[in-house]
């Protein structure tokens, strides 16, 4: 927003400088991004007599001059052709400094010399185009500065205003701020209305077919209207903030639009068919051309005003060429209306359409301001363009707009801020905003907010507006009361730690994926129909098929993953993923979130290397590695069974992990039609841990025995047992002897042959015995051992090979 200092003042009394004038509105909230002086530092720029005007005797586009400055009189050499001898005209002198840094100085010209410029609005920075140089009233007095004799001298602020401030789109709005600040009243225009002639109802009408487009319209006829150019004052002051003067009618609707910060228009009531005005959405594919010549294609979703048969305006946002102002108009019907803040925003990025009026009505337009804004516009046009306003006015506004009225309490804002303010204190600052302020209850008022504040919304909003008036400056300084935490990891933290070191350091490589899935991943690992991971929680507005629901399972992830790697040749994969899982609750509404420990291992064990063999990771490399991890922890009690197994691994090669008979995890080999939906070709083995389980079961502090003073022994035991009966029951059997002097029991041999009896298997299991008091004789450990071997026949029913 770009107002100027002079304009300011016509709307409050200000004693300030321009600079200080500045700080303020940066203090309340209106940054000022530039300042600017107009005239400032041009005193040399002053009022000057042609006296003579002769041909260049070397150049024929050249005039030769003599130029009274007042003081003494010039030889200027000037190529502009729209002056005469006789005309005052604006004089640079030598040493005088024009807008762009360009400096005046004494020069010669085709062999004439030139003793200073005669100066064009655009050389002067009082437009962005003009044709010749300035031609200045005959009364204005000679030799005075350019600037002070036409009262040009002001300071441009350039303010940068958040989107929610639309009422500060306007002089008037901004004037309204500085009031508040000092604690003044606005001056607003003062201004009479002379209706003559026929009610405006005999004359024009207006239907709103669409009234949630365009709440409020009022409308006014002005007859008999001169098309002229504006007066020298709207011209300056149009042009200080950047705005070329067009003509009388067109200046006036900018004008207003600048000063009330309500956007009008004026059409050629003699295009308008029928002297209907109709508001409504627009035809699907209806072609319009706006007054910037473009032809612009519509939908169903844009606001147009039309006549009885065609567009003639694109709703808050542009006119039209078929009902502009012209040189030739008479008759006028000036608009001022309110369109929803949706459908305009919507209209003009589709079109890319950014103009004056679309930026206020996008951020919110104040319906109440629309009678004055068309009355004071009106009043100008009868003075400034000699037309007669018709009796009356029309005002469509079917569902009258109420204003807000919000409590604020004192003591909220006491916290908010830091600082502790009075209810007399905060009725009078919201009294200088224009809030009408009553008493609620003790330590609370009640704010009426006036509909020019649309970004009033909240109590938060008030005490905003409260700070900014007490002064941002006056929020004490203090300092932030923050609470020590402790930065020792917790438990969790600690655990899923060496979790993951001990992964790396069995060549796992940790990936993340998504929390999302896609539903037909579940098929892919064959999980039956009536499986509870199936009911899965789904996604409001997912953005694709794929991320649809919350994963129940981490397996379809790192398939995927690993699919994705395998597709660019890296076969040899050994990955883990610890995250969450979103499991359905059905007695609540939101999901179980336990975190669970997944990995998968496919090609080779190790890298590839000159010196040995290289081998594929097999069912034990997984079974190892949960071994490590376990251990690690200290969870005691394992076994391994191999039963219940998952649906998507291999029939006969899996196994679920236990300590007593709770459940820790499973792990085995992917069942091929899983490794083929897939595209694996070797075979692919999946491990997966409940962590919450492994925090539970585990131990903070890990038992460390000295190293044992005397020598161990050992016993072999070669037997034949059932294809049935499972490794981990036979060690488990000799285990349960619970024999003190047992130190360990571990099976270093499976083999089945033509030698083996069908049916059976052999088995080769190492038990050791250590005492921790004494060297065992053979005697002692053969006594020991025996039992073993009775209670394994007794119990499994071994045969001694």
């Amino acid at each position: 927003m770009i107002v100027t200092y002079n304009w300011l003042k016509e709307y409050v009394d200000i004693d300030l400088s321009p600079e200080s004038l500045a700080d303020l509105l940066t203090m309340i909230g209106l940054e000022v991004e530039g300042v600017h002086s107009v005239g400032g530092g041009m005193d040399d720029v002053v009022v000057a007599l042609v006296e003579e005007r002769a041909q260049h005797p070397n150049a024929d586009k050249l005039s030769l001059c003599r130029v009274n400055s007042g003081k003494e009189v010039l030889s200027i050499v000037c190529g502009a052709r729209n002056f005469k001898a006789g005309d005052k005209v604006a004089l640079a002198r030598i040493g005088a400094v024009l807008p762009g840094d360009f400096r005046i100085k004494r020069s010669k010209i085709r062999g004439s010399e030139s003793f200073g410029m005669l100066c064009s609005e655009k050389e002067l920075g009082l437009a962005e185009e003009s044709e010749g140089i300035m031609i200045l009233d005959p009364a204005l007095e000679l030799g005075i500065p350019l600037f002070d004799a036409l009262g040009l001298k002001d300071t441009v602020f350039e303010i940068g205003l958040t989107p929610n401030r639309a009422d500060c789109l306007s002089v008037i709005g901004v004037a309204r701020e500085i009031a508040a600040k000092l604690g003044k009243r606005v001056k607003y225009p003062e201004f009479q209305l002379k209706e003559s002639g026929a009610a405006i109802t005999e004359k024009a009408s207006v239907k709103v077919e669409d009234p949630d487009l365009c709440p409020r319209y009022t409308a006014r006829y002005i007859g008999g209207c001169t098309i002229a150019p504006s007066p020298a004052w709207m011209v300056n002051r149009l042009n200080a903030v950047g705005i070329r003067s067009i003509n009388n009618v067109v200046d006036i609707t900018n004008y207003v639009l600048l000063e009330y910060g309500h956007p009008l228009h004026a059409f050629d009531f003699s295009f308008i068919g029928g002297g209907t005005v109709i508001v409504r959405r627009a035809g699907e594919g209806e072609v319009f051309t706006t007054l910037d010549g473009q032809e612009r294609v519509l939908t169903g979703s844009d606001l147009t005003i039309r006549d009885a048969g065609k567009v003639i305006a694109l709703a808050g946002i542009m006119g039209g060429e078929n009902s502009e102002i012209r040189d030739t108009t008479c008759d006028i019907l000036l608009e001022s209306a309110c369109f929803a803040p949706t459908a305009i925003r919507r209209t003009s990025k589709r079109l890319g359409m950014h103009t004056e009026s679309s930026h206020r009505f996008e951020r919110g337009a104040d319906i109440q301001v629309l009678p004055s804004a068309l009355d004071r516009a009106a009043g100008l046009i009868a003075e400034l363009a000699g037309g007669t306003i018709a009796q009356g006015v029309i005002d469509v506004y079917p569902q009258p707009v109420e204003p807000r009225v919000i409590a604020v309490r004192l003591d909220r804002i006491a916290q908010i801020l830091g600082v502790g303010l009075s209810g007399d204190a905060v009725t009078e600052m919201f009294r200088n905003l224009e809030f009408s302020v009553t008493p609620a209850e003790p330590g609370v008022l009640q704010v009426t907010v006036p509909t020019f504040r649309v970004d009033i919304e909240r109590e938060i909003d008030l005490i905003e507006e409260a700070a900014r008036l007490n002064g941002y400056e006056n929020i004490p300084v203090t300092m932030p009361e923050v609470r020590l935490f402790s930065d020792r990891p917790s438990r969790h933290q600690r655990l899923g730690r060496r979790i993951r070191d001990i992964l790396v350091a069995h060549g796992l490589s940790e990936v993340v994926n998504y929390s999302f899935i896609n539903p037909k991943s579940l098929d892919r690992i064959l999980l039956p129909q009536d499986d509870p991971r199936r009911n899965c929680v789904e996604i409001l507005n997912p953005l694709t098929e794929e991320q649809s629901v919350m994963r129940t399972s981490l397996l379809p992830g790192l398939l995927e993953t690993a699919a994705r790697n395998a597709s660019f040749r890296l076969l040899n994969l050994h990955l883990f993923e610890m995250r969450r899982v979103y499991l359905a609750n059905q007695e609540r509404e939101l999901p179980d979130e336990p975190v669970f420990v997944a990995g998968l291992m496919s090609g080779a064990r190790d890298p590839e290397v000159w010196n040995r063999t290289t081998e594929p990771v097999d069912f034990y490399d997984a079974k190892g590695l949960l071994e490590n991890i376990l251990g690690s922890l200290a969870i005691e009690r394992l076994k391994f069974e191999a039963v219940e197994p998952e649906p998507y691994f291999h029939p006969g090669k899996s196994c679920r992990v236990y300590s007593g008979e709770e459940l820790l995890g499973l792990f085995g080999e992917l069942h091929p039609t899983v490794q083929e939906n897939y595209g694996f070709e070797k075979p692919v083995y999946y491990f997966e841990l409940n962590f919450e389980q492994l925090v539970t079961f585990s131990a903070d502090v890990s038992s460390v025995s000295p190293p044992p003073r005397f020598p161990d022994t050992f016993r072999d035991i070669a037997m034949l047992v059932g294809d049935e009966i499972a490794s981990g029951a036979i060690v488990e059997c000799i285990r349960g002897n619970r024999i003190p002097e047992m130190e360990g029991v571990e099976i270093f041999d499976l083999y089945k042959g033509s030698s083996i009896p069908a049916g059976q298997k052999s088995i080769a299991v190492r038990v050791r015995y250590r005492s921790n008091e004494r060297t065992l004789t053979d005697e002692e450990v053969n006594r020991l051992h025996q039992r073993v071997v009775a209670n394994l026949q007794k119990k499994i029913n071994i045969t001694i090979r």
